[in-house]
């Protein structure tokens, strides 16, 4: 038996403080170089996850396991790139180092690099980023686009796969997330249509009107399409799957407009979407809300099919701000799934300590799916560093 796997045993209260039982790797080696060897369950050992928030400052946090039996943080961090961390246990992290680097004359890509997703497919690792793209003919503020790029290692470094975008949207995308459904043998691209010059209608929108708040309301939109098994394009045209309600009268209205109603931006967002099959459904995680303020939070949807329809939970916000309730996490978002051996499931997102309200920190939480199929995340859970 190769790689690692981590079982839970005992949950904490008030702080993550997560027992684990690790059959590791034997014999790995420090740092980012991959390595492989063979193990038993001699190797069994206890590992405490430490409290949350981890010890790296990353936006948009995206956790591989890779086949070599460690895991892999990347996020937002860097003006011209990507970096990453690794850990053989999820206590112990040791920097990468940047392991994408972008901007460079004669890339395609200029600066605002966001949002990296990385999967591991036929021995190659493949990176999934959004950056404002040099081809800007209009001079946009936010010329958004997707990229992807290729790496034999987790750790790097990362080159384009093609000197492009995935693909060209007549709208800024950032937020790219992907699907190897097994059901289909098919693979899908999500991503975020921003906000930036979308006034969208709604009765949201003409109360903030009236009460002086905002002229208009921008809004980003979730889209799914097709992507071919190459990554060189997609095939057919975007889907719309999740947008922000257009009635005061939606259950989802309230917490999906605290921003806006708040008076801190004229947008409403629906980004950071993370798709995943769990039984017979799809799962749509989702952020909603200003990711540099306190509102930020995280509902879900779930649909039948990878391109919907989708139907958002009555439960939402799944993740949120916990300083309304006397804790110390805020700006709460953008998660992504991670499914352990054993088949429980952990949440990795960003938010923001009360204490250092500037700085994007990491957080991992439990995932609980009950008989019904209904989501919760047992978090925020922190311990103020």
């Amino acid at each position: 038996m190769k790689g690692s796997f981590l079982k839970r045993l005992t949950v904490g209260t008030g702080c993550l403080a997560v027992v684990f039982a690790m059959v590791s790797c034997g014999g790995k080696k420090n740092g980012c170089v991959k390595g492989s060897s063979e193990e038993s369950a001699e190797d069994t050992v206890a590992v405490v996850l430490p409290q949350n928030p981890l010890p790296m400052k990353l936006g948009d946090p995206f956790l591989l396991h890779a086949s070599d039996g460690r895991y892999y943080m990347y996020g937002t961090s860097l003006a011209d790139g990507f970096e990453a961390f690794v850990s053989d246990d999820l206590a112990e992290w040791k920097p990468c180092g940047q392991v994408y680097k972008g901007g460079d004359e004669g890339q395609w890509n200029v600066d605002c690099f966001w949002a990296p997703e990385v999967y591991e497919r036929n021995g190659k690792y493949y990176m999934f980023y959004s950056s404002n793209s040099r081809n800007n003919p209009t001079a946009e503020e936010e010329n958004f686009r997707i990229g992807v790029a290729v790496a034999d290692s987790p750790a790097g470094p990362f080159k384009d796969l093609y000197n492009r975008p995935v693909f060209e949207a007549p709208y800024p995308v950032i937020d790219a997330n992907v699907l190897f459904d097994d059901a289909s043998g098919k693979c899908y691209l999500y991503f975020s249509r921003c906000c930036y010059k979308h006034p969208v209608e709604s009765e949201i929108a003409d109360k903030l009107k009236k009460e002086g708040k905002f002229d208009c309301i921008e809004e980003s939109w979730i889209y799914g399409v097709e992507l071919k098994p190459d990554f060189s394009g997609i095939i057919g045209e975007p889907v719309l799957l999740l947008a922000p309600p257009t009635t005061l009268a939606d259950s989802q209205a309230e917490w999906e407009s605290r921003s806006a109603t708040s008076g801190e931006a004229n947008r409403r967002w629906t980004e950071g979407s993370y798709i995943f099959r769990h039984g017979d459904r799809y799962y749509m995680m989702y952020s909603a809300n200003f990711f540099g303020g306190g509102h930020y939070a995280v509902g879900y949807a779930t649909s039948e099919e990878p391109l919907g329809p989708f139907e958002k939970a009555a439960s939402n916000p799944v993740i949120q701000e916990n300083v309304s309730r006397g804790g110390d996490v805020m700006g709460t978002g953008h998660n992504m799934v991670l499914r352990l051996p054993d088949g429980e499931l952990y949440t990795v997102y960003h938010g923001r300590m009360k204490s250092n309200p500037d700085a994007r920190v990491v957080f991992i939480d439990k995932v609980l799916v009950d008989g019904d199929g209904v989501l919760s995340v047992d978090g925020p859970t922190s311990m103020e560093r």
